[in-house]
């Protein structure tokens, strides 16, 4: 079987490939594990260890392969992406034929934010002289009264700025139900049969023209086409903790994605923002069930995008994911506690997914994937029980050793090349690419900042699975997170705040360490960022907050992305701090100042570090 080849078939092989890679390798791992539980026998601990072990594989494994796939197809293919998205792209010199709504769903945001980005992506649309063939909806669902007075006054700037150009609709709703989706169901109601394709936007999402009019065109080119979502990016940011997070999102991405969509294909991921729906297919087929029953886990669906995504594939519509860096970006969370609350609230809605299993003609790939989206969750508390009851079995005194030395080792040598293989196959390829080594800032930067994020990394997972841990216990007795507006500024953390917060995870940390301490250090200091991090997990939220420590990021050169080496045109207008400390500010200015009227953009020449 070609690596590329694209038929019905073909798409067949690469599944069954997948899938046995994935059962060979789960078989593989679980025995492995067995037998390295099996000095003394096998009582209850034991068995607790083994079963939590196996809790954790699944995404393990799969990160492992896509990364492995992806990196296959980026060495191996010209152009990687159509490689795993075999569709016709369109004939770019031609007019748009369709009618497209620009979805801006809001809720009790910065206004100011909101603005900035709206009239740079509008401005990009005038100047590729499509505009006609757009309308922005700004879809609020705010209820704070000063923010929905600024909307008011931002719906009418926008109008007057851009009238002639683009049509500008302003609408909020009085009651929320649905929350976003309920947000996008509305529009379908009122305005859906007057678009062919609705782009939907967070409020922290920035696309440039080209990457618009990309989507729509591949859209216009494929009639069975559903749902095309872009591969979103962090914009350049001045907060450390976001700094850090997104270089590593960077280089786990790509790989992971090519690989993914390798094997998935049609049956491809939508992650609610940055991406292109069909709306006649959209209104007819993907109305969100509400859950029946109490408690946190009924009611409206919180995590809508891939349960639309399933339900668009199974009325007979492809939905793929277009993984090309450029022109697709959002914000990450300014710092660790936003972050937490972010992922708290994927994690209630991805286990709603548990009462949707059973939906009735869906594909086989979607229903894997909407199991997959459940144990992404469910894999934290499993983890936090492997370590605990792992340590509690090496502290039993049967004058045996619990564990065999040998296959422990293996174990825990396979497991992190496992876990960082889609960070570590992007990384080959940036470092087999001249081009690309110089957008990351060059060998030294690129082997300094991957080695210095991993350590990150490692620090930061044992603090997320302390939190989902928590948050997934405290659902049974009726916990909900809700929807809440994200925060987005970047200011210095509280320390009552974070302690309040962070008090488990360092409390985790101080019992780790205390069981380190009694063990040998050669047999165990592998596993002490484990310990460290969530024991430093409250100073490092406070410090990775302050905006003094994200300028110093940013002077540093370390975790740099491309859109920081070499900014992109579309990115001038955003006025962003890394930007401006690279020497951008009279290119920012120049193209603020632009009319709007078709010229050509300003040249430029990068400033060099």
């Amino acid at each position: 079987m070609s690596l590329f080849q694209h038929s019905q078939p073909a798409m067949t092989a690469r599944r069954i490939t997948f899938l046995t890679l994935f059962v060979a390798s789960f078989a593989a791992l679980a025995v492995l594990m067995a037998v390295t539980l099996s000095p003394n026998g096998y009582g209850a601990l034991d068995f607790l260890v083994l079963g939590c072990f196996i809790v954790t594989l699944p995404w393990t494994i799969i990160g492992f392969w896509n990364a492995v796939i992806g990196l296959a197809v980026m060495r191996l293919s010209r152009d990687p992406a159509r490689a795993v998205c075999p569709i016709d792209e369109g004939d770019p010199s031609a007019a748009l034929t369709s009618r497209t709504a620009i979805l801006s769903c809001v809720r009790n945001e910065d206004v100011s934010r909101l603005e900035t980005n709206l009239n740079a992506m509008l401005a990009n649309l005038v100047r590729s002289g499509e505009s006609s063939a757009f309308t922005l909806f700004v879809l609020s669902d705010s209820f704070v009264d000063d923010i929905v007075q600024a909307e008011h006054a931002l719906a009418d700037r926008l109008a007057k700025r851009w009238s002639n150009k683009i049509s500008v609709v302003y609408r909020r709703r009085e009651n929320n139900p649905g929350y976003k989706a309920g947000n996008i169901e509305d529009f379908c109601d009122r305005w859906g049969k007057d678009y062919d394709f609705a782009l939907v936007l967070d409020a922290d999402s920035y696309m440039s023209a080209e990457a618009i009019l990309g989507l729509v065109r591949r859209m216009e080119a494929n009639p069975k086409l559903g749902i095309l979502q872009s591969l979103v990016v962090g914009l350049p940011t001045d907060s450390a903790f976001a700094r850090i997070f997104q270089f590593g999102m960077r280089l786990s991405m790509r790989s992971y994605t090519i690989g993914s969509a390798w094997w998935q294909g049609d049956c491809g991921p939508y992650w609610g923002h940055n991406a292109v729906l069909r709306v006649k297919p959209f209104i007819d087929h993907c109305r969100l069930p509400k859950l029946p029953g109490k408690g946190p886990l009924s009611g409206w669906v919180l995590s809508h995008d891939q349960v639309e995504a399933v339900m668009m594939r199974r009325a007979g519509y492809e939905v793929r994911v277009l993984p090309q860096e450029g022109g697709s970006y959002e914000e990450n969370p300014p710092h660790l506690l936003e972050f937490i609350r972010r992922d708290l609230r994927w994690c209630q809605g991805n286990l709603q997914y548990k009462r949707l299993l059973t939906m009735p003609g869906l594909k086989p790939v979607s229903r894997i994937q909407l199991a997959l989206a459940i144990l992404m969750f469910i894999g934290s508390p499993a983890w936090v029980g492997f370590m605990v009851s792992a340590a509690w079995l090496g502290m039993t005194d049967t004058g045996v050793a619990p564990f065999r030395a040998d296959t422990g080792a293996a174990i825990f040598l396979i497991i992190m090349t496992m876990v960082f293989a889609p960070k570590l196959a992007t990384i080959a390829d940036i470092l087999l690419r001249s081009d690309l080594r110089r957008a990351f800032g060059g060998f030294f930067r690129v082997i300094v900042s991957s080695a210095g994020e991993i350590l990150y990394a490692a620090m930061l997972a044992p603090i997320m699975a302390v939190a989902h841990t928590l948050f997934i216990g405290g659902l049974v007795f009726g916990k909900s997170i809700g929807w809440g507006a994200q925060g987005r500024d970047l200011e210095r953390l509280p320390l009552g705040l974070t302690a309040q917060k962070l008090w488990p995870q360092t409390l985790f940390g101080l019992v780790a360490i205390a069981w380190i301490s009694q063990q040998p250090l050669a047999l165990v200091w592998p596993v002490l960022p484990i310990a460290v991090g969530p024991l430093l997990a409250i100073p490092a939220a406070i410090l990775t907050s302050t905006p003094l420590l994200g300028l110093a990021g940013i002077k540093s050169t370390l975790w740099r992305i491309p859109e920081e080496s070499d900014p992109p045109a579309e990115l001038w207008a955003l006025g962003l701090t890394p930007l401006a400390e690279r020497g951008f500010a009279g290119e920012i200015e120049a193209w603020d100042q632009m009319p709007i009227h078709g010229e050509p953009v300003p040249a430029r020449v990068p400033v060099e570090a």
